[in-house]
């Protein structure tokens, strides 16, 4: 199920198009990471997991996080040189 949050929306939490992508791709990557690990087994043991969140791709689950302002980032002033 694809939540299809508003692009104006995420577009409003992040500065450009680029940072949105990366932003989300990122968080994307650690929610996988999470959902796939033995710590995610562990926890099915303990409790099960929220059935409505198996429905969604981890990419659903970061740009509804970045919508909700739950995943924010910082600039760094200078950038790398």
């Amino acid at each position: 199920m694809l939540l299809c949050p508003n692009l104006n929306d995420l577009l409003e939490k992040v500065d450009s198009r680029y940072t949105l992508v990366i932003l989300s791709a990122k968080r994307a990557r650690q929610i996988n990471e999470l959902l796939s690990s033995d710590y995610r087994m562990g926890l099915d043991a303990l409790a099960p997991a929220n059935e409505k969140l198996k429905s969604y791709k981890p990419l659903d689950i970061a740009l509804k996080e970045i919508v909700e302002g739950k995943v924010t980032y910082k600039r760094l002033k200078d950038g790398i040189k």
